[in-house]
């Protein structure tokens, strides 16, 4: 049986989200499937995205990095 890893396409949500995907940006259900507190969770444990900003007391995920933790989190069923 061949097995074939097949991706997510994330161009379009790749357009919509802004540079730095902050965990309080009001859109952030409205296009991103997973909440944000599963985003903290994840990094407290040490699975969150690879990169972070914290602005005052906020954390933010650089667009790239988001949309990889994604792409890692994500798979087709068929």
């Amino acid at each position: 049986m061949d097995r074939e890893k097949k991706e997510v396409d994330f161009s379009g949500l790749e357009k919509v989200l802004p540079p730095i995907v902050f965990r309080n940006w009001p859109s952030w259900r409205d296009f991103i499937p997973i909440a944000p507190r599963t985003c903290a969770n994840e990094d407290s444990l040490g699975r969150g995205p690879k990169e972070k900003i914290m602005c005052g007391r906020v954390v933010g995920y650089p667009r790239a990095a988001f949309i990889e933790w994604l792409r890692e989190r994500s798979r087709i069923i068929r």
